[in-house]
């Protein structure tokens, strides 16, 4: 009976609300009663959901942040050759049958310790061996310009060395003008020798120094060092101070280079193309 009752008052105030606004106040007085237990009831749930995302979304940050600091440095590594080549395509605008590489592979590494006795030696190693391809004699960069080379790959890591180092030297040229010499290393990490130049060599202070692509082991174009100022005749000890951050770096990227060059030179007879591999070989 008590039920019965129950149900026919229940249809009667539902029809009471249907037809006429008067039990609004009602629902809005029981509302107030009602909210309270409606939200604690809420409550943990609520609670675990906003920190299963604050985790998931702390993570997802870090990762989101990680993959964009990757892709900046790879687009700026991208970016360093291009001052060289615009100087390049002048000098060379008139020997369409020569080409150059580009697109360089390269390896995002992290810096595990560094090892640096001025003035002798200027070692860092980093946590990429042979385990990711990595080899011997590899150019290593940062998004400035060449850091060193690796001169020892083992599994899970690699030793650099710095261009800095006693023990290193490295083939550049004027981006200026195109002249080529040997960068030797000073002991120190804001400093290079220039050691080979003759008296009347044409080296400005302040000309950019990049690399020349001799020796095979680090690619052509990439920015090496900037001359500092000197007197001359340039048969004195000249400087140049790195471009890359060698005291400041936490990423460094090893450099695979292309096998096939891009050519810049439009299609040529066979004739032709079999005197320019002959020139290369």
């Amino acid at each position: 009976m008590r039920l019965f009752i129950a149900v026919v008052v229940s249809i009667a105030l539902l029809m009471v609300e249907h037809i006429s606004p008067r039990l609004d106040p009602v629902r809005a007085a029981l509302s107030l009663l009602v909210d309270p237990i409606k939200y604690l009831v809420d409550l943990p749930s609520e609670t675990a959901n906003r920190i299963s995302n604050s985790f998931s979304t702390n993570a997802t940050l870090k990762e989101d942040n990680k993959k964009l600091r990757n892709t900046q440095l790879l687009n700026q590594i991208r970016l360093l050759k291009f001052e060289a080549l615009e100087q390049e395509n002048i000098r060379l605008r008139a020997l369409l049958e020569n080409s150059f590489k580009l697109g360089e592979q390269v390896l995002v590494t992290e810096l595990l310790s560094v090892n640096i006795v001025p003035p002798y030696e200027n070692i860092v190693v980093v946590n990429k061996g042979t385990r990711f391809g990595v080899h011997t004699q590899q150019a290593v960069v940062d998004a400035n310009g060449i850091v060193g080379q690796v001169f020892r790959a083992l599994p899970n890591s690699s030793e650099i060395m710095l261009i800095t180092d006693p023990n290193h030297a490295i083939p550049v040229q004027v981006n200026r003008n195109g002249l080529l010499t040997i960068a030797v290393g000073s002991g120190e990490l804001n400093r290079l020798k220039l050691p080979f130049l003759p008296d009347n060599a044409d080296v400005r202070p302040g000309d950019l120094l990049i690399t020349s692509g001799l020796g095979g082991t680090f690619p052509q174009g990439y920015p090496v060092a900037v001359v500092d100022t000197f007197t001359p005749p340039a048969s004195q000890q000249i400087t140049a101070t790195p471009k890359a951050l060698l005291d400041r770096n936490r990423e460094l990227m090893i450099v695979w280079s292309d096998k096939e060059p891009v050519s810049l030179a439009p299609m040529q007879a066979p004739s032709q193309t079999g005197v320019e591999e002959n020139t290369h070989e």
